[in-house]
């Protein structure tokens, strides 16, 4: 029915007080303008503008329509000028989600690199979203995933980070600490800490342990890469992280191959595909994927 054209011709006419002066503002012929209104009038069944009157007045209806403008323009302008920013990604919001709990540590040095580069976009980490990420990241609260297991969806893009390698990380006093690799054996009288999540969500019961049929001989869960490192170094138990999360406690740990062959991993960001190519978030991908796991400095 009524359309943003409608609304700023009338805004125009109140405010230049001629059809000629309100077509110039517009960047329209006064021939086009006059027919912008009759289109309105034929539309509303209405007429909105008292043309016998000089300088033209608009009438009741047109009164209503131009109390709508002065509420509706203002708007509509802010949006587009939001709008505008985010597409050259001055503004925005990103939030991020990980469904691998040691990525903290190796993402917030990556979130100050991408603050000096975007500092009007609001960031923001969702712990409590590391539970059930995925659906959120449809839904639309969650813009960013970091997974080690990209779910192949539709609607969604995958971006590989880095590759990395799963590692035992015991104290150097440990029995194990000398071995050239870990079998899955070898964990069976261990007290195993772990973050807590469903094992089912832990590759070393999924990958390693439970193909062996071996469970630990007991788990210990705890909330953060820090304790379960300092644990392991106090020799309260032996933990599994990436290789790249163990390296900045080398000499208090040992880490160690699980299985012969080792237990590669690599970490992928996921993003709704209808906003990869928005500037903040391209921009927080990339910055991302230039950092590999041999140049993280935790």
């Amino acid at each position: 029915m009524i359309e943003l054209r409608h609304l700023r011709t009338l805004a125009a006419l109140a405010e230049t007080g001629s059809l000629t002066a309100a077509a110039e503002r517009l960047h329209l012929t006064q021939s086009a303008l006059s027919h912008q209104l009759k289109d309105l009038e034929h539309r509303l069944g209405l007429a909105v503008l008292n043309r016998s009157a000089r300088p033209p007045r608009p009438t009741q209806a047109g009164l209503r329509l131009l109390e709508l403008a002065e509420r509706v323009l203002p708007q509509v302008e802010e949006a587009v000028s939001g709008l505008k920013s985010l597409a050259r990604g001055e503004h925005g919001r990103l939030a991020i989600a990980s469904e691998c709990h040691s990525c903290l540590e190796w993402l917030l040095p990556r979130l100050r690199g991408y603050r000096a580069h975007f500092p009007g976009v609001e960031l923001d980490v969702l712990l409590s979203a590391s539970l059930d990420p995925l659906p959120k990241l449809h839904e639309g609260s969650v813009d960013v995933l970091l997974s080690p297991d990209p779910h192949e969806t539709a609607g969604l893009l995958w971006t590989p980070l880095f590759a990395y390698e799963m590692r035992l990380v015991v104290a150097p006093s440990h029995r194990q600490a000398g071995r050239a690799f870990i079998t899955p054996e070898d964990l069976r009288d261990e007290v195993l800490l772990v973050y807590p999540v469903a094992r089912s969500r832990l590759d070393i019961f999924t990958r390693f342990l439970w193909p062996a049929g071996v469970e630990p001989a007991r788990v210990r869960t705890l909330e953060s890469t820090a304790l379960l490192l300092e644990l392991a170094a106090l020799e309260q138990g032996v933990a599994v992280l990436p290789d790249w999360a163990a390296s900045p406690a080398q000499g208090r740990v040992a880490a160690l191959r699980l299985g012969e062959h080792g237990m590669p991993g690599r970490l992928h960001a996921g993003v709704r595909a209808a906003e990869a190519t928005w500037p903040h978030i391209a921009g927080f991908i990339a910055d991302c994927a230039r950092n590999s796991a041999g140049e993280l400095n935790l």
